[in-house]
Formats: structure tokens, C-alpha cells, sequence
């Protein structure tokens, strides 16, 4: 049976409070990443353990009797750890992360922080490179997995995919195209124009979207990656064209994401290992809790 103790605290959780939006604040998560987890557990329990409705969620009788089952499943496992909590804090060790410059702030300050703080002695190696040195990083095994959107296609790469982000426009707040709220790819031409140079993923993608369009920009700069293109833009240069997760929270002093139409372009982000190679324990500690994570913001 696939599912594991997140699900059955997801159960509990509504079970106990009567309602999935109370549990969601509980566990810290989304109503829709609690959601999935109640239906991973009856999917996998092969039954029904709710009835919902707009108005309140109620324990089926099956339901009801798995309760006591379920709670008894994690008394067990927590009365397992007691006396055991210094294993986390003797473990040591390193573990390498192959991450693109345009996500390691979105994926991994967070999930650094709380990793560290249950693992006080392993120590963590970040290689914040290209998409396609992220790949070679892993291939080659000098990583021991990474954060990227290219190797779906590669038969020797495991890919888990986390989340598909689109494209936006990077504007400066002082910017003409500032207040609207999405502009096409035409309106762009009118504009100085900053791009991702030649070899990038992210320049891949966009030229393999727009291959038969006559709409695409002229650039009069181009950089090599992500961060460094959103500079310029902050700095007043120019617009350009870059992952929306590579931009700032909104309500950012003097940058704004807009919403880029005909076409959307999107990436899909996720965690990529050799195919058939299991992690070693401290890295498999770091990928699971980051994959964690990132559901959990759904």
C-alpha cells in the first residue's frame, strides 16, 4: 500500500478537527495538498474514510474505525524515537545539491534552514549553475542530485516533477508596461530588451516556443543567466523575459512580474538523480524533505 505517516497525520488531523480547512492550518499546509493526502490514504486503503460536502466533512463508519488504528500506527512510531533523538544530531556527512541559479531562491532557503537545523553536522554543498551543468553535475556524479527543468527525456535521469511555472515579463515599477496586468509577446518589440544569451535552457525554451513567430523582441543585451538578467532590469535598462520564480514576491519596491501571452511559455521544475541509484542516507534526508516542502506550498 502506497502512502506513508504525513497521510495518516493528514487523516488524523481532519478527523479530529472536523474540517479540512482547521487541519490545513494545523499541519501548515494547503487545502489542497491536505486534500491530496486524504485521497492518496483512501486510494491506497482502497475505501472510503470521508463524506464531503460544500458545507462539512464527516468520518464514514469506516472511517470512524480506522481512526483508532491510525492513531495507534504513530504512538508506536513516536514511542520508537523516544531516547533516539541524538541520531539525528550525531549524523554527519555531506550532501551536494545541483540547483539553477533561477530557483535556489524560491526551493532552498527554507528547506536549508530547517534541514540544518535537525542535521547540525552534515554539511551542505550548493552548485548553482546552468540547466545543463546541473545535468552534467549529476550525470558525472558530482552532485548527488539536482534542482532543474531539462533531463525528462534523458533515459539515464530519474526526473520528479515539483511544479510548472510560466514565463513573465520583468518590468521596472517606473516602466510603461508597468500597470498592465499581462502584455503579448508582440508588445515587447517596442521596448529595450534584455535576453538570456545563447546556450541557456531558459533561452532554448523561449526560441523553441516562438520558432514560427514573427513577434519575437530584438535584444540589445543579452547575459548568461537568470539573476543578472533581473538585475539589469531592477537597475532600469530595459524589460526582459524570465521564469516567474526568478522574480520578487509582489509588492516589490521597483519590480514587477506581468502576466506574457501568445504564447505562454512554461517550464516544468523538479528534482533530477541518476536512473537506478539510490541516494546515499543524507542526501535521500535533504531530497525527501525538499519534495516535502514544495508539496506542501500547493
Amino acid at each position: 500500500m502506497k502512502f506513508d505517516l504525513a497521510d495518516l497525520r493528514a487523516f488524523l488531523a481532519v478527523a479530529d478537527l472536523g474540517s479540512f480547512r482547521a487541519a490545513s492550518e494545523a499541519l501548515h499546509l494547503s487545502q489542497s495538498a491536505l486534500s491530496r493526502r486524504a485521497d492518496k490514504l483512501e486510494d491506497a486503503l482502497g475505501v472510503q474514510l470521508f463524506t464531503r460536502t460544500t458545507r462539512k466533512v464527516e468520518l464514514t463508519t469506516i472511517g470512524r474505525g480506522f481512526v483508532p488504528r491510525a492513531r495507534n500506527v504513530l504512538n508506536e512510531l513516536e514511542n520508537a524515537l523516544v531516547g533516539i533523538q541524538d541520531v539525528a544530531e550525531r549524523l554527519s556527512g555531506m550532501v551536494t545539491i545541483a540547483c539553477v541559479p533561477s530557483a535556489v531562491g524560491y526551493f532552498l532557503p527554507d528547506v536549508i534552514r530547517e534541514y540544518h537545523a535537525r542535521y547540525p553536522r552534515i554539511r551542505i554543498r550548493i552548485i548553482d549553475e546552468s540547466s545543463s551543468q546541473v545535468l552534467t553535475a549529476v550525470s558525472r556524479g558530482d552532485a548527488d542530485f539536482g534542482l532543474t527543468y531539462i533531463g525528462t527525456n534523458d533515459a539515464e535521469i530519474e526526473f520528479k516533477p515539483l511544479l510548472e511555472e510560466p514565463f513573465v515579463a520583468a518590468v521596472s515599477r517606473t516602466h510603461p508596461l508597468a500597470r498592465r496586468r499581462s502584455v503579448n509577446w508582440a508588445d515587447l518589440a517596442h521596448h529595450a530588451y534584455i535576453t538570456l544569451a545563447q546556450g541557456s535552457g531558459n533561452r532554448f525554451l523561449i526560441d523553441q516556443a516562438l520558432a514560427r513567430s514573427e513577434q519575437r523582441p530584438r535584444h540589445f543585451c543579452e547575459v548568461q543567466h537568470v539573476p543578472a538578467l533581473v538585475s539589469m532590469v531592477e537597475a532600469g535598462l530595459g524589460i526582459g523575459v524570465v521564469p516567474r520564480l526568478a522574480m520578487p514576491s509582489k509588492g516589490h519596491d521597483t519590480l514587477v512580474s506581468i502576466t506574457l501571452r501568445n504564447p505562454t511559455i512554461t517550464r516544468t521544475i523538479g528534482l533530477i538523480h541518476p536512473r537506478g541509484k539510490d541516494l546515499n542516507p543524507v542526501a535521500r534526508l535533504l531530497y525527501d524533505l525538499l519534495a516535502e516542502r514544495v508539496e506542501s506550498r500547493r
